[in-house]
């Protein structure tokens, strides 16, 4: 055997060997998800659940009420991707466990670990994603203060500490990575606020200007907000306002009132929720979720969705 057949023979047997020590499961795994007729845009949500309080029990708004009407409606817009606020154990728990479809990052974390089972003055923000669609290719959390890397620190004046959790997947269909982020910025103190937007940019801004990335969060005001112009100046762009418009569509906060809400309380903020893209991401559609469950509203804020495609 001369030298260039005995190396083609020897990588054959290389490949045959390899082949053959893969998990039978996840070799049919990889040939499914290639002969997958998945569709080239992504829809994605963002959805404020409201935490788990004992209060909203006692009017019936709590989380045992709500959590049967908040799964359906976020399953019945059949998501891919999921960037959530105000999530507390039990609640991770129960969307673990009814959507088993979608792998989870988020929650766990040292800053939760002395008092796991309340409050603890942090509502975690968990990103979902479809494990039929995407492979995890790295996961993290930074801390919107001074100290990002130190988690549940607390910077600016802000009530309460804040955090980015973010996740790099690869789509199966297409094979091209992006990253998404689930943020919900602080809701008294302005100037903690456009700190908190300054810090987000800033972080984002060391990948290239062409890397997809989704940001979707609460930001407590809407896009009158001196943060609203921080994120967009650096480089975001707002997936409703692409689509809709500049026009306000009013509010997404409505304190389990819907439609009343503004009636009754005299408030007119608007649109807080928000989803932007950056990078080679492009907006194709976007709506805000007002629906109940046998009159039961999910949440006190309105989900919101955005279809988004790779350019």
């Amino acid at each position: 055997m001369n030298e260039v057949s005995r190396r083609n023979f020897v990588k054959g047997l290389g490949i045959a060997v390899s082949a053959s020590c893969l998990p039978i499961g996840s070799f049919a795994e990889t040939i499914n998800a290639s002969a997958m007729p998945l569709g080239t845009s992504h829809l994605v949500l963002g959805c404020n659940i409201r935490v788990a309080l004992p209060e909203d029990d006692a009017i019936g708004r709590g989380w045992t009420a709500r959590k049967k009407a908040c799964i359906q409606v976020i399953k019945s817009q059949k998501p891919d991707l999921i960037g959530f606020q105000e999530v507390l154990k039990v609640q991770a728990d129960d969307l673990k466990k009814e959507m088993p479809e979608y792998g989870c990052f988020g929650f766990e974390g040292p800053e939760m670990d002395v008092n796991p089972e309340t409050y603890n003055g942090i509502a975690k923000n968990l990103v979902m994603y479809s494990k039929k669609r995407y492979d995890m290719v790295s996961a993290g959390c930074y801390w919107l203060s001074e100290t990002p890397e130190i988690g549940g620190s607390k910077s600016w004046n802000t009530a309460r500490a804040r955090h980015v959790n973010w996740v790099r997947l690869k789509d199966r269909h297409s094979g091209r990575e992006f990253r998404i982020m689930a943020v919900h910025l602080d809701h008294k103190d302005q100037d903690a606020r456009n700190k908190q937007g300054q810090l987000i940019v800033k972080e984002t801004a060391q990948y290239l200007p062409d890397f997809p990335q989704l940001l979707i969060g609460d930001f407590n005001v809407d896009a009158t907000n001196p943060v609203y112009d921080i994120i967009v100046k650096g480089g975001w762009e707002d997936t409703y306002r692409t689509i809709h418009g500049n026009t306000e569509p009013g509010a997404t906060f409505h304190n389990f009132l819907g439609k009343d809400y503004q009636k009754t309380s005299g408030k007119t903020t608007g649109k807080i929720d928000f989803i932007f893209i950056r990078g080679k991401f492009k907006a194709e559609g976007a709506k805000i979720i007002m629906d109940q469950v046998d009159g039961i509203y999910p949440s006190d804020h309105y989900f919101v969705s955005s279809e988004v495609s790779f350019t």
